[in-house]
């Protein structure tokens, strides 16, 4: 099979690594030979990670990062670049589920879902950047969510900042088409991880496995798509949005798609 082959030798940052998709995908493209680079905040998630994955004869460093903070987006690409000499994929997943609502706006929650949801995927892109045009290739992988196709009652920080990610993805793809860079874009439902584990969904929009969309970033990576949707079904939502924006207002609230806290 392709993909077999495919991310043999790739060298490969991950950021949000020691959790959910960005966990999974780290140890899938370990499992297909790439050299994967971990990046997240917890430092002990991610020795106990990087040496898992070095017990199977797999290559694997970690860089506890902040990605918020620029200076420690500049030092992970720095560690990579001192360890392999190049950067193949950047796999920018690492994010933080920020809710808040519209009757009682928090500035600071917004300023900080944009500092994790937004900028920390901008600090890389800005970065890494340069040494892709200087290889002539790579492949850039936003993490993004369907919330930012249609909004959910509550999510306004979250949607925002994923919002601007929609759009800087858009932009930047067309402007390196040309250049060997490619972009992929790969916007999930509801997935089972722990930055929704304490919100019960309703059964019209159940929770996916983590696999599910691993499977469907590495399809899409092959297949070099620009955009991808998990489930499939929901593809149109954001044209269906755009047409009938009081009707999808409507199917939102009748089902109440934003959900409900689980009290522990």
């Amino acid at each position: 099979m392709k993909h077999s082959t495919f991310f043999k030798n790739k060298v490969i940052i991950v950021t949000g690594a020691t959790s959910g998709i960005g966990e999974n995908l780290a140890l899938r493209f370990s499992y297909l030979g790439a050299k994967v680079v971990l990046a997240a905040r917890n430092k002990a998630r991610l020795t106990a990670l990087k040496n898992h994955i070095n017990s199977i004869g797999k290559e694997a460093i970690a860089v506890k990062t902040d990605i918020s903070i620029e200076k420690e987006v500049i030092n992970l690409i720095n560690r990579t670049q001192d360890k392999w000499e190049r950067i193949d994929f950047l796999i920018s997943n690492a994010g933080q589920y920020i809710q808040g609502y519209m009757d009682d706006i928090n500035a600071e929650a917004f300023r900080e879902s944009f500092e994790v949801n937004f900028y920390g995927s901008l600090y890389a892109v800005k970065h890494i950047i340069p040494i892709m045009f200087h290889q002539k290739s790579g492949h850039i992988v936003f993490i993004n969510t369907l919330d930012s196709k249609k909004g959910i009652v509550g999510d306004g920080p979250y949607v925002a900042a994923k919002s601007a990610l929609n759009g800087f993805a858009d932009v930047l793809r067309q402007e390196v088409k040309e250049t060997g860079i490619k972009v992929l874009t790969v916007y999930p439902g509801r997935v089972d991880t722990p930055m929704i584990q304490d919100i019960h969904v309703p059964w019209i929009s159940p929770k996916m496995s983590v696999e599910k969309v691993v499977n469907a970033v590495i399809k899409g990576i092959l297949k070099n798509k620009p955009i991808v949707v998990i489930p499939k079904s929901l593809y149109f939502l954001g044209a269906l949005n755009n047409i009938f924006p009081r009707v999808m207002d409507w199917i939102y609230k009748k089902f109440r798609l934003e959900g409900n806290k689980i009290n522990n």
